[in-house]
């Protein structure tokens, strides 16, 4: 999943690409993906671009009056395509596709979603706080606003709650998921089932590794095109997604733990001690 860092990098990209250029069409191939109504598909023809952001993991591209804003979810993903769309064919298509937008001179995005549990999310909306996702949002990370003292205040709020989980919470910080909150755990050598209720030098030590990490791979994806982004952050990743490697820090064995949709990753020497965290989707395979 397209979190903060990639979603800034994907943003610049397309910003350079789309910004003054005007929009023939928004093809929806996969209608789930579509989730409003009103203002239709139809209204975005004619509308020129003036510019693509950023709020939490949602990329926003404003046209004219309108914002097409799309969530990218586990699975989804944008390409740019220099030459016009094939020729629809009129019949219905399995594939990846889920929409295309398509400039006036037929250059544009493929908007593509693997796999088969489709969360992928479009909306068009004339303003992004219409959509919940992103009314929902808590305070952005890269913000100056979000400080020390910020971020401790959330940590209080959430008492014996799971850090791990207080990071992944986009009511609580926008942009972080599961990758970059182990990612962040490691750098900060704190076990991902840590309550939140810390002490003030965890803390800041917390949020040193959330700065740190944040920005580091901001700059390593700053100037990338979107083609390069997948690969720039699973080469980065410290722990995340790298199971049975040693830990490039200490050289333990980096284990994992299976939860019913997701997977953490960690270095017990590093997190917990030396104590491998049960596993009970794992445990219950062994009995």
């Amino acid at each position: 999943m397209p979190e903060l860092p990639e979603v800034t990098a994907l943003a610049a990209d397309l910003g350079e690409r789309l910004s003054g250029r005007v929009i023939d069409r928004l093809s929806i191939a996969a209608f789930s993906a579509l989730k409003t109504f009103d203002p239709p598909p139809e209204a975005l023809k004619g509308q020129t671009i003036t510019g693509v952001s950023r709020h939490g993991k949602f990329l926003d591209i404003a046209a004219g009056d309108l914002h097409i804003v799309i969530h990218l979810a586990r699975a989804g993903w944008i390409r740019w395509r220099d030459t016009p769309p094939p020729k629809p064919t009129g019949r219905p298509t399995k594939g990846p596709l889920a929409a295309r937008l398509v400039l006036d001179d037929g250059s544009g995005l493929d908007i593509t979603e693997a796999g088969t549990k489709k969360s992928l999310a479009i909306s068009i909306v004339r303003d992004p706080s219409e959509v919940p996702g992103i009314a929902r949002l808590g305070p952005d990370p890269l913000d100056a606003a979000f400080t020390r003292d910020a971020f401790a205040a959330i940590l209080a709020g959430q008492g014996r709650a799971q850090i791990k989980g207080v990071l992944r919470n986009q009511a609580l910080i926008a942009g972080i998921g599961n990758a970059y909150s182990d990612e962040i755990l490691h750098v900060a050598k704190m076990s991902p089932f840590k309550p939140a209720s810390m002490s003030a030098e965890e803390i800041d030590r917390l949020y040193a590794a959330l700065e740190s990490t944040l920005h580091d791979a901001l700059e390593r994806s700053e100037g990338l095109a979107a083609s390069e982004l997948k690969g720039e952050k699973k080469s980065g990743m410290r722990v995340h997604g790298r199971t049975g490697q040693p830990c490039p820090v200490c050289g333990d064995t980096i284990r994992q733990v299976i939860f019913a949709d997701s997977t953490l990753q960690y270095c017990p020497t590093c997190q917990t001690g030396g104590k491998p965290l049960a596993d009970r989707v794992l445990s219950r395979l062994l009995k």
